[in-house]
């Protein structure tokens, strides 16, 4: 892949609660200068960064990162919090309680759903977590649920896998041919240079050619874009 095909879709991160102004304003100038599919941040600095963007979309980590909430009012208030605020996607944890999801995380996904309304919702189950069959079985109930992208993790407990790349792309194609909708994948935890990009883009479009483009594949990285332009 090359740099601008990259870019494209890239959420281009920075998740620090002490981010400065600073901070914000280089996260926007790069932002508005490369054009990467979205800026992903803490629902608390959607406000600052809205006000900074030149049509760039709003990526909002809300309801608990790096560990998930286990509360889903609680995921359901951040949520819309971060709607109000101006987000126009919304990435979520979904926090394993168990080997395989329950009604506890049915319940959770009911929540993220509803309160994200019509916005992009990308949720994260953790794969470093998980063994093959929760993989599998939390892909397909987050999918089930109307999430429109299943994301790999959040790094901070273990990075992407070329497992978890294949799994989450056959998930995504399987339920598509039985659902008859689209849906996307988002990779992310570890992924610094195009060679990464383009192994587990190669992996994903391996299971499923048609995970492509901003609407379908998402690759979530704080430093990639040094590399890129």
């Amino acid at each position: 892949m090359d740099a601008r095909r990259t870019l494209d879709i890239l959420d281009l991160t920075l998740l620090d609660h002490a981010a400065s102004e600073s901070d914000l304003d280089e996260l926007c100038r790069l932002a508005n200068l490369h054009r990467p599919a979205s800026v992903c941040v803490f629902s608390q600095h959607v406000p600052y960064i809205s006000e900074r963007l030149d049509g760039v979309a709003i990526s909002a980590v809300a309801g608990g990162f790096p560990v998930g909430s286990n509360d889903p009012a609680q995921v359901a208030a951040a949520i819309r919090e971060a709607v109000d605020a101006g987000a126009d996607e919304i990435d979520c944890v979904l926090e394993p309680s168990g080997d395989v999801p329950g009604r506890a995380e049915q319940a959770m996904l009911i929540a993220m759903r509803e309160a994200s309304a019509e916005r992009v919702l990308k949720v994260i189950i953790e794969t470093p977590l998980l063994d093959e069959r929760a993989m599998r079985a939390c892909s397909r109930l987050v999918l089930a649920s109307g999430a429109d992208f299943v994301k790999t993790c959040t790094g901070k407990r273990g990075g992407c896998s070329d497992e978890a790349a294949r799994i989450l792309a056959f998930e995504a194609m399987r339920h598509g041919v039985t659902m008859g909708s689209e849906v996307g994948v988002k990779l992310s935890g570890g992924i610094g240079n195009l060679g990464d990009v383009e192994r587990l883009v190669g992996i994903v479009n391996s299971e499923d050619s048609s995970i492509q483009g901003p609407d379908r594949l998402r690759i979530g990285a704080s430093s990639l874009l040094n590399e890129l332009v």
